[in-house]
């Protein structure tokens, strides 16, 4: 036991070592994501058979491979070279169930520890050289494998299905509430499983036409404007902080903050993952009541958004577009006041070689 409380306690380390290798395929699968969608000129992925739609794929690749970096280099910093392929395998499977970039967090913690104590095994010495390359990552990968597909799966899916219903439940009764909660949801885990609910949410409320009408409610109008609104507040808000605050944020925290104000203007929230990823206890509360109060404060103004997409690329076709950008901004202020108030200046957690922190948790098992 005392071994593991060694290991975790620098769990804040290994989530920065995590955080710096996925950083560049953040940034550069973001931001060519982010042009796609730009030069196509509407609210919507490129279609397919055109280069815009080849472009928005490269990007998409970028992001995609973003998890599975994130939990390959967090037992990377765990356990070294051994820990990379059952980290790496179980982030992709954590993209795969749905669980996202936390469960991608879960996955490299998991597989560090199942490394570490394979490591210890004793073998006789014509097996010690592939150990490392061979017995220790297929075994490992096995064993993450197994946890994410049959043990962390079946509760995530059974979870957001509940969540869902629950949602539907709420009704437009109380949109204060209503924009409280989806704007909460979208920023908890960005772009991962409780996100895709609270989208896909909206987009079904702005995808019901009135059939007198032939355009969706106002009431599911307010909602996707709210989503919206939710939906670039954390990236925008985290690149905006990285600029109020520089000496809080590492080099590339700062650079992946630029591209963040580029993807949550296009609508991708998954520019803020790096920020989340690296230190969630101060981030992920200061995103969520960031987006909260943007998707409160456009409801509030009755902006609407009939698109099913998110950040100011939606302005052209929003009604209320004053509203929405005030709402905008709104969220991005507390974003950025907030996680700046509850962060500490950089050099008192970069202490190591792969660019990790010493600020450290503490976890007591007594």
């Amino acid at each position: 036991m005392d071994d593991l409380k060694d290991l975790l306690k620098n769990t804040r380390q290994h989530l920065m070592t995590g955080v710096s290798y996925m950083i560049p395929f953040v940034v550069s699968g973001g931001v060519l994501l982010a042009l796609s969608v730009l030069l196509y000129g509407s609210a919507a992925v490129p279609p397919k058979g055109t280069r815009l739609n080849d472009l928005f794929n490269i990007g998409a690749a970028g992001l995609g491979l973003m998890v599975p970096i994130l939990a390959g280099f967090i037992a990377f910093s765990m356990v070294d070279r051994p820990g990379i392929a059952p980290g790496a395998i179980g982030g992709y499977l954590s993209n795969q169930i749905g669980a996202g970039f936390l469960g991608g967090i879960i996955a490299g913690l998991l597989a560090g520890i199942v490394v570490f104590y394979l490591k210890k095994i004793k073998v006789p010495s014509i097996m010690r050289s592939v150990m490392p390359i061979f017995v220790i990552p297929l075994i490992g990968t096995f064993i993450i494998g197994a946890l994410m597909v049959w043990v962390i799966g079946t509760p995530v899916a059974g979870a957001m299905k509940g969540m869902k219903a629950w949602l539907e439940g709420l009704g437009t009764g109380n949109l204060v509430i209503l924009g409280i909660v989806l704007g909460s949801m979208i920023a908890f885990d960005m772009g991962g499983p409780v996100n895709k609910v609270a989208y896909g949410f909206g987009a079904a409320m702005v995808g019901t036409i009135n059939p007198t009408t032939g355009m969706a409610s106002p009431i599911a109008l307010k909602i996707m404007a709210a989503i919206g609104v939710a939906i670039c507040t954390p990236p925008i808000g985290m690149g905006v902080a990285t600029f109020l605050a520089p000496k809080k944020y590492s080099t590339e925290e700062k650079e992946a903050g630029k591209a963040g104000i580029l993807m949550g203007l296009i609508g991708i929230t998954e520019g803020a993952i790096p920020f989340a990823a690296s230190d969630p206890l101060k981030v992920i509360p200061s995103l969520i009541v960031g987006s909260a109060s943007g998707a409160v404060t456009a409801m509030l103004l009755g902006s609407g958004n009939p698109a099913p997409w998110g950040g100011w690329i939606v302005l052209p076709v929003a009604t209320g577009k004053f509203g929405y950008i005030i709402a905008t901004l709104v969220g991005v202020a507390v974003t950025a006041l907030m996680v700046n108030i509850l962060k500490k200046p950089v050099t008192e957690k970069r202490n190591d070689d792969h660019g990790g922190g010493g600020e450290e948790i503490n976890l007591d098992f007594e």
